[in-house]
């Protein structure tokens, strides 16, 4: 294997080999570009992100600035929506679902090093795929750490580090982020907390 498939394998690999540095630096150019994008041409939002990112739906925005490592490596669903500060270290393969709301400054780590200094200090590193489901909200300055799955249907609280599996239907919070109750039918008629909707066409 080549340092690119023990990468993407999850295998220790060393970063600067195999093309690994070219392909980031090819990816800094196209971030380059989408961050210093005028806002009078918003409009070319959605095609330089199609152009980066390895597969998205249709509908995709991204608020600049926005950071990752290849961008091939990232996959989102229809109606994504990331807000300002959105980075995403993608050595190991980001899967995002449909109707992502991603808040500023939420970071996705799927890249680690290994704990002992003598292992660390070899040059090795590696990635763990991070999953996020379906209709997933994402608050400000959240961290999500490498290997975690986050189910259909939850939210994360604001500024959470979320280090193991989040279950559908949940909001989670807190650092260790954990779940603090599931998400009911009754929360349906609120747009925050106890306040409830005076308009009919939320539902």
């Amino acid at each position: 294997m080549n340092q690119k498939e023990r990468m993407l394998a999850g295998l220790p690999y060393k970063a600067w080999l195999d093309g690994l540095e070219e392909e980031r630096l090819e990816c800094k150019k196209k971030i380059y570009d989408f961050n210093l994008l005028h806002p009078d041409e918003r409009n070319k939002v959605p095609e330089m992100l199609k152009s980066l990112l390895g597969k998205t739906g249709e509908n995709v925005f991204i608020e600049a600035p926005f950071h990752c490592d290849y961008g091939w490596n990232i996959e989102v669903g229809e109606n994504f929506f990331a807000n300002y500060n959105f980075t995403v270290l993608d050595v190991g393969k980001v899967t995002i679902g449909k109707n992502a709301q991603i808040a500023p400054n939420v970071s996705i780590y799927t890249a680690g090093h290994p704990v002992h200094p003598d292992s660390r200090n070899s040059g090795y590193e590696y990635g763990i795929p991070v999953t996020i489901g379906d209709n997933v909200w994402l608050g400000g300055n959240t961290v999500i750490m490498p290997g975690v799955t986050i189910g259909d249907n939850v939210v994360i609280g604001g500024g959470s580090v979320v280090t193991k599996d989040i279950p559908d239907w949940s909001i989670a919070v807190g650092n260790p982020c954990r779940v603090i109750r599931k998400i009911t039918e009754e929360d349906r008629k609120y747009y925050y907390k106890q306040q409830e909707f005076d308009v009919e066409d939320y539902k």
